[in-house]
């Protein structure tokens, strides 16, 4: 409805059409069936939760579908979405100023509006990144004409990448000392290596996230388009895509690690550099001098040089907040987000935030910790609903349950692999100790432990343990009398602590 002045009031406002603000939408609109819900989103397709399992106290398993916003209004017709950016945020006086030109007023406001790639170098046409489904077809496009290309980064969507490209060399440089760091050590990178030289892919499994697109969108706009913020991709993102590049075979990887770039080269550069570029190295010889002239060239900081077609910067992301500094006096955590206290809000009043745009700045519990992943977002967004109707009707709320324990599931090369508290050690500094349990080709297991207390876990594999180790790590119960039987496969450790 319209207030004075024209500006259209909403009782609640969401900015951002991914699962944190898709989520936190929803909730309101189920909490508050007579008001209007105001949905600020870039893009005319939203991101819906589908499917959802809770697989155990704190482990939940979902597909995530990209829908147009209709769908959304259709489930809930209380949900209104306003497609456009914004353009500021004035929240003193508790508006939105929308690209569009239009203002909307709100009572709550929650910020949703994710993060955005961090590329390595911007404006440079020769590097992309992969954040999104409109990135990933680009890629995938690029990958067609392709022979050889470099990959920069150590996160899932690296991974992935890298195990999925066929038919084109891979150059992989990573800055830790073995693959997949964020989400495990050095062993289950080990673990996991072979899969990565394997000369045959299993078949694929059939991928449940459908995507959408919005109908005749392909064409046209796409020249501007590539700069708005799609929405992130999720574990399966490369399903459905076919990424092969020119030559007839399927794995060739080669990893640089230690090592970040330094700085990338045009052909024109690189020739009047007279420097030496490196083939694509054999086995344990060493690459020699390349012949081949190549579109770019990635410049290492161990010294190294290699040619190539592009380059993919996977190297995580940065919240995007830009849009609602301007004049708002936000206290803004060291990663780029916007501050949130344990009720999801941010410094300023009747503003919250959740999902990737947030940084979680209470006191966390011991064996939780913020990372920018899909279930998080659909945790956070959903409990800042919670925590925007509990502060509109003056009642209190409890730190919702979700936050205890780090738990995510997900899959990596077509293993199950969960990951629970401080899988990593994260923060344990060098007091503690882990425990092993590895099967070549079939399981890994890693367990972290303090203090007799287990404090984290890695499971690779179809183990069948989460929901024990889960228990063990929240209640936190003194486990130094099974000492190294804890993992023994013998033993059926579920029989001690169902």
């Amino acid at each position: 409805m319209a207030g004075p002045g024209g500006a259209e009031r909403g009782r609640f406002a969401v900015v951002g059409g991914g699962i944190a603000g898709v989520t936190c939408a929803e909730k309101l609109a189920a909490e508050f069936p007579s008001e209007d819900i105001l949905l600020v989103t870039a893009s005319p397709v939203i991101k819906a939760v589908t499917n959802f399992k809770q697989v155990s106290k704190t482990l939940e398993e979902f597909d995530v579908e990209e829908q147009p916003s209709s769908l959304l209004e259709k489930r809930y017709p209380n949900i209104r979405v306003i497609q456009s950016g914004v353009k500021q945020l004035k929240s003193d006086e508790h508006k939105i100023y929308t690209e569009d030109g239009k203002e909307y007023t709100y009572e709550k406001l929650c910020l949703c509006a994710g993060a955005k790639p961090k590329l390595i170098v911007e404006g440079n046409p020769y590097v992309l990144g992969i954040r999104d489904t409109d990135s990933a077809q680009a890629f995938q496009k690029n990958l067609a004409q392709a022979e050889r290309i470099v990959v920069v980064g150590n996160g899932g969507i690296a991974l992935e990448l890298v195990y999925e490209i066929q038919g084109c060399e891979v150059i992989w440089a990573i800055k830790d000392k073995a693959i997949g760091n964020t989400f495990f050590d050095a062993g289950a990178a080990e673990f996991l290596l072979p899969k990565l030289t394997a000369e045959s892919q299993e078949t694929p499994i059939e991928c449940k996230r459908t995507k959408y697109t919005v109908e005749g969108s392909e064409e046209k706009g796409r020249q501007g388009a590539s700069d708005k913020l799609g929405s992130a991709l999720g574990p399966d993102w490369h399903e459905g895509l076919h990424l092969k590049g020119t030559k007839e075979f399927s794995h060739k990887v080669h990893i640089e690690i230690l090592c970040e770039v330094k700085k990338i080269h045009l052909q024109q550069e690189f020739i009047q550099l007279q420097q030496t570029s490196l083939t694509f190295p054999k086995g344990e010889k060493n690459a020699e001098a390349d012949e081949v002239l190549w579109p770019v060239y990635v410049e290492l900081t161990n010294g190294k040089i290699y040619g190539c077609n592009f380059i993919v910067s996977a190297t995580g992301v940065v919240p995007n907040v830009e849009p609602f500094l301007g004049g708002n006096n936000f206290a803004v955590g060291e990663d780029g987000g916007l501050e949130v206290d344990k009720h999801m809000h941010t410094s300023l009043p009747d503003v919250f935030a959740a999902g990737d745009i947030c940084t979680a700045a209470w006191e966390p519990s011991p064996v939780w910790h913020q990372m920018r992943l899909w279930t998080q977002a659909r945790q956070m967004g959903w409990y800042a609903a919670k925590c925007m109707a509990a502060e509109a009707l003056g009642e209190s709320i409890d730190m919702d349950f979700s936050f205890e324990l780090f738990a995510h599931i997900t899959k990596f090369f077509n293993y199950k692999v969960v990951v629970l508290g401080k899988y990593n050690a994260q923060g344990l500094g060098s007091d503690h100790e882990l425990m092993l349990r590895c099967t070549k080709g079939h399981e890994y297991i890693k367990v972290v432990m303090q203090n007799g207390r287990m404090m984290g876990a890695v499971l690779i594999g179809e183990t069948d343990l989460e929901e024990t180790f889960e228990n063990l790590i929240l209640n936190q119960m003194d486990l130094s009398a099974y000492g190294e039987d804890l993992l023994n496969p013998d033993i059926d450790i579920e029989d001690y602590f169902d």
